[in-house]
């Protein structure tokens, strides 16, 4: 049965809209409160992070007062990124953490990521559970006066989330002699991020570091490459790095201007890590991965599997195979080891060690040859569109055309009302019409 609330990577919407608002943020916390209480009996405890949007202020007092009434005990950190609370939520062994964020979408979005007491992101079987006490009587779950959770602010949690982080890489490690270009997109992670640089020996350019509320992800961060790029040679930087709005993507930049994405990432750390004898298993991606990506990994003989989008189900499938890397073109990038989901400021650290004896970081992601995609994103009323018969049929002829030349994926997006069309293929001319011919039928 199809999920009711839940998307592929948490709940995501418009905010003041059907989901997202300060009635149903109470629900929600209700809800996800009290199933967690009935999971763990002596210790009752939530902690919240959120990102810089505005909306934050109004969704963040309605979840505190759900948890509370609950019966929960809740944190609030304020702004940090994604991992950060996810960390931060297994070592304070609390019952579960939440994150109010929209990640890389524009400011008018937002939404919850939940992670229960181990730090991963919820299960679909779990998700099922909240969403059947979110729809039941609101007073059935209630506290007695007696019972009601306290709220507190703690103050430490961007230097908790630092210092972790810095645990995970030898105590002589730093950054002094390379200089840095971070763009936090104005989002979650611009206080922890140049902290986090700078307390390593850095120079660090900090841009994407003055949110008001409204200007998360607005022409900067990992889904505006441009910027970091356009830093990167005005400042003559070693390495850019890119952030989106809850920091758990990363896109990076060598210092020639070329623009990494999160497959060419995963490619020289699956390298990296396999001749260091580090790599266990091999490589989970996505349906989205560049098929370069699967040709260059067959080639160094590194084992490469595809998950559904979203960094929950590449874990999963990590998990199941035992596998320590896996990630996606977008920049979730997760580092099975360090992480239990992704996160921009571990990965950006694990390359910079990598450079940390003065290797380029050109010479570093010198890796395989992508296979040209195109990717067309189009808005819809029912993304239940895909479905008809005859947009299954238009998408049949274009596998049919392609077929041993390149593949075709067709999908709902899991956070946005989009159909997300994608070819891939060495034939520019094949791949142009099978994408357009899809496409035209959605509109």
């Amino acid at each position: 049965m199809a999920k009711k609330y839940f998307g592929t990577d948490g709940i995501r919407g418009a905010i003041n809209s059907k989901n997202i608002n300060g009635d149903m943020f109470f629900k929600f916390g209700l809800a996800s409160g009290t199933y967690f209480k009935s999971q763990k009996k002596k210790k009752q405890t939530a902690i919240i992070a959120k990102d810089t949007r505005l909306s934050g202020y109004t969704l963040e007092p309605a979840l505190v007062s759900g948890l509370a009434s609950a019966g929960m005990h809740v944190y609030t950190l304020g702004p940090l990124p994604t991992n950060g609370l996810a960390m931060l939520t297994k070592e304070m062994k609390a019952n579960m953490g939440i994150m109010i964020t929209a990640s890389h979408n524009p400011h008018y979005d937002n939404g919850l990521k939940l992670f229960g007491p181990d730090g991963m992101k919820l299960s679909d079987k779990i998700e099922k559970k909240i969403e059947a006490l979110i729809d039941k009587k609101i007073s059935n779950n209630l506290s007695s006066p007696e019972k009601l959770g306290r709220v507190k602010r703690l103050e430490t949690g961007t230097k908790q989330y630092i210092k972790i982080l810095k645990k995970n890489f030898i105590k002589e490690f730093n950054l002094r002699g390379l200089r840095i270009v971070i763009d936090c997109a104005n989002g979650a992670g611009y206080k922890a991020g140049p902290e986090l640089l700078k307390s390593l020996g850095a120079k660090v350019i900090a841009i994407g570091v003055n949110p008001n509320g409204l200007n998360i992800n607005k022409d900067c961060g990992s889904t505006f490459p441009r910027k970091i790029r356009t830093a990167v040679k005005k400042y003559k930087a070693h390495i850019g790095i890119s952030l989106d709005g809850d920091a758990d993507r990363i896109i990076m930049c060598d210092e020639k201007g070329n623009i990494v994405d999160g497959d060419q990432i995963i490619a020289a750390l699956a390298t990296r890590w396999k001749n260091k004898k580090m790599l266990k298993g091999g490589v989970v991606g996505t349906l989205m991965s560049n098929y370069g990506l699967e040709k260059y990994l067959k080639f160094k003989r590194i084992k490469f599997l595809r998950a559904n989008v979203g960094d929950r189900y590449v874990k999963e499938k990590m998990q199941k195979y035992k596998f320590n890397l896996g990630g996606e073109q977008s920049g979730h990038i997760i580092l099975g080891k360090f992480a239990t989901t992704g996160d921009g400021l571990l990965v950006a650290l694990e390359v910079l060690f990598a450079l940390r004896k003065g290797k380029k970081t050109s010479e570093f992601f010198q890796s395989f040859k992508k296979t040209p995609q195109l990717l067309e994103n189009i808005t819809v009323k029912d993304k239940n569109i895909i479905n008809k018969p005859e947009i299954k049929k238009v998408i049949k002829l274009a596998e049919k055309l392609i077929n041993g030349k390149g593949r075709v994926l067709v999908r709902k997006s899991g956070t946005e009302s989009k159909i997300r069309v994608m070819a891939e293929s060495d034939n520019k001319i094949l791949l142009f019409r099978c994408v357009n011919m899809i496409s035209k039928k959605i509109k």
